[in-house]
């Protein structure tokens, strides 16, 4: 007999040529407990067990995993060390026998169909899972026969069967991670079978934070499998490769989910090159999928890796948060790029869009990392939303340098409301929609602010009630100046008019323009204040004071009296004069000003009746006490033009925009 035959009776005998001849034929267990005695005595044992294994029926039930599983299991249970009689402890044969079985059990389960093997038989995986366990106690015994040399060949074997039924649980850790998922929600909404084994997600898994969340596409059944197979591995020490399969897979996964939403990986390169109306679809698109993974996504990905290494609570978080950064990394890169943009005005309400999200995000997301990823996280959030802040507030500083720069000195015709005016207030009316936001941009970034104490001390305000001083918010100072700016324009602006008259209808229109669209947003309106507003009103009432004195007066002081009389009696040709003074003027006055425009509908019908409220009476009263000092027909025709009735509908043409025709006798 060869000499690589251990002395000691039971010892195993590693061929590795016969295994699978030995697979159901078992030595009998009496000849593990014989005593060395001698070479030939040895031998002649050996062909005894020999005869014996070849008349042994093979597959005997009696040889089963279960039946040399429970041999393993008293192996294992036997003190280490020495026995009472100095016997060292050894391997013994049927754990060969087991070896074998398992790795018979390994490739039936290659034989099988589909991509994922496991779950085909249940009760064989708990078995499979079980049998595992017991080879991985194996490969580190407790006593001294480790270190034996005679056994290095056994527990190569040993470790041998364990490396594949590892790397056949890491397919199958795979195939289950990559084809299990559920992409249809209609699908993820069915439960047909009473175990619900069909549904995509698992509704009684609850957030400590969030309620109820589901897992990201996994059925009940699935996550149970994963985590059995996860903690094999663990168990077997094989953490590394089982961690490393779950976050690549549940990274691509995620990756997946991304581009679902339509949110594209930009360099900062791609960024910079973009459109604006192209990246202006990409920031909506980065806004819903970052509400999604702060809300949803995450949420369910958490759960997912608590249930999946709910034996090793250590491990969840930290696969988790580290899945978790590298996707919030990559989306705060993308908010990162578009704050390194140039700077134009429409950017500003994408750019506060971004800055809110992240804000409202950070909470949402609190209680799903540990401290210190929870963090990280935040100080790299906060990073992006002070960048975005940063140039919302250098975009909305530079309405300033548009205003100042808006130099133009050609009239608005008819005196209507300036482009410049409509654009900055319709650009403050959508900004004062972020008020709240814009208040925190600012007041964390005042150093950006260009206010220095002389023009804070400028824009302090009284509060009502009492004697303090409250000085305004950062944002209020801001808009105050854009505001003080906007009229310092618009003055300028009025100066290019000739006609006095018209320069007032212009600074009325824009003044009535900017009052309106203040006290329509309550936003610019608590920002702004009551008492600029009253203000504001008094200024209106000058220009319109304004206005009337350059036109009406002059047609007022043809129909006084002063001058008519000459040595007690009304002098006809003086009267015949006024008269003709006052056609004519009148007429002018409603062939220009019939093309000039007031837009508002109140401020027009105000303007026109103050009008009538002036001249007719005054025409009235001087038509009755003068027309009977000229001569009946052709001379009174001639020269009396208007009736009252008629003044009263050509006031009703002004401030229309329309070019009208003289007068003439009478409007039809």
């Amino acid at each position: 007999m060869e000499k690589h035959l251990h002395e000691k009776s039971g010892s195993f005998t590693h061929k590795q040529d016969d295994k699978l001849d030995k697979a159901c034929h078992m030595p009998s267990p009496k000849c593990t407990d014989v005593d060395v005695k001698s070479a030939d005595t040895e031998t002649e044992n050996r062909e005894e067990e020999t005869e014996k294994t070849e008349e042994s029926p093979p597959c005997d039930p009696e040889y089963s995993l279960a039946k040399v599983s429970e041999e393993i299991d008293r192996f294992l249970s036997t003190p280490s060390g020495k026995s009472d009689d100095s016997v060292t402890k050894e391997i013994p044969n049927f754990v060969e026998k087991f070896l074998d079985l398992v790795e018979a059990k390994i490739v039936n389960y290659g034989s099988g169909e589909g991509p994922t093997k496991w779950s085909q038989n249940p009760d064989g995986d708990a078995s499979f899972l079980e049998a595992l366990d017991r080879i991985s106690k194996l490969t580190t015994p407790s006593g001294d026969f480790e270190s034996e040399s005679e056994h290095a060949s056994s527990l190569n074997r040993i470790g041998s069967v364990l490396q594949k039924a590892m790397s056949f649980l890491e397919q199958e850790f795979r195939s289950l991670l990559e084809d299990s998922r559920c992409f249809d929600p209609d699908q993820c909404d069915s439960s047909k079978t009473k175990q619900d084994s069909d549904r995509c997600v698992l509704p009684s898994t609850k957030s400590e934070s969030t309620g109820d969340v589901d897992f990201p596409g996994y059925s009940n059944d699935v996550v149970s499998d994963l985590s059995r197979i996860a903690k094999a591995m663990i168990k077997a020490g094989y953490e590394t490769e089982c961690c490393q399969v779950y976050v690549i897979v549940r990274r691509n996964a995620f990756e997946e989910s991304l581009n679902r939403l339509g949110f594209e990986k930009l360099s900062i390169d791609d960024v910079q090159k973009m459109q604006w109306e192209s990246l202006e679809r990409e920031i909506s698109t980065w806004i819903t999928t970052f509400k999604q993974c702060a809300t949803v996504y995450f949420s369910g990905e958490r759960n997912l890796s608590l249930a999946v290494f709910s034996d090793h609570p250590s491990i969840a978080p930290s696969l988790f948060g580290n899945l978790a950064r590298g996707v919030v990394i990559q989306l705060l890169n993308f908010a990162e790029a578009v704050a390194m943009t140039k700077r134009s005005a429409e950017k500003l309400f994408k750019f506060l869009d971004m800055y809110e999200t992240l804000r409202d995000m950070v909470p949402a997301m609190d209680g799903l990392f540990l401290d210190e990823s929870a963090c990280e996280l935040k100080a790299e959030i906060s990073s992006a939303s002070c960048r975005l802040g940063e140039a919302a507030i250098c975009i909305f500083c530079e309405l300033e340098n548009s205003i100042k720069s808006d130099t133009g000195k050609t009239p608005v015709p008819g005196g209507a409301v300036h482009p410049l005016t409509r654009y900055t207030m319709n650009y403050l009316k959508y900004a004062c929609e972020y008020k709240d936001t814009l208040e925190q941009v600012f007041k964390d970034h005042q150093k950006v602010e260009r206010v220095d104490s002389a023009s804070k001390s400028e824009y302090e305000i009284s509060s009502q009630g009492n004697n303090q001083v409250e000085a305004q918010s950062p944002f209020s100072v801001q808009l105050t100046r854009v505001m003080d700016l906007l009229d310092t324009n618009l003055e300028a602006k009025s100066m290019v008019y000739k006609d006095l008259a018209l320069s007032s209808i212009f600074l009325m229109n824009n003044g009535r323009y900017i009052l309106q669209k203040i006290k329509g947003s309550n936003e610019i309106h608590e920002l702004m204040g009551d008492q600029w507003c009253r203000k504001r009103s008094s200024d209106l009432r000058q220009y319109h004071k304004n206005y009337q004195r350059e036109t009406w007066s002059k047609v007022l002081g043809i129909l006084r009296d002063e001058g008519l009389n000459v040595n007690g009696k009304v002098s006809k040709p003086v009267l015949k004069e006024r008269f003709k003074s006052f056609s004519t003027m009148f007429d002018e006055i409603h062939r220009t000003q019939s093309t000039w425009v007031v837009s508002d509908e109140q401020l027009q019908s105000e303007l026109r009746v103050s009008i009538s409220a002036v001249v007719i009476p005054a025409y009235r009263s001087f038509l009755g006490r003068f027309s009977q000092h000229l001569d009946p027909g052709r001379q009174t025709e001639k020269y009396i033009k208007f009736q009252p009735e008629d003044i009263e509908t050509y006031i009703d043409d002004l401030f229309d925009g329309n070019p009208a025709s003289s007068t003439g006798r009478r409007k039809p």
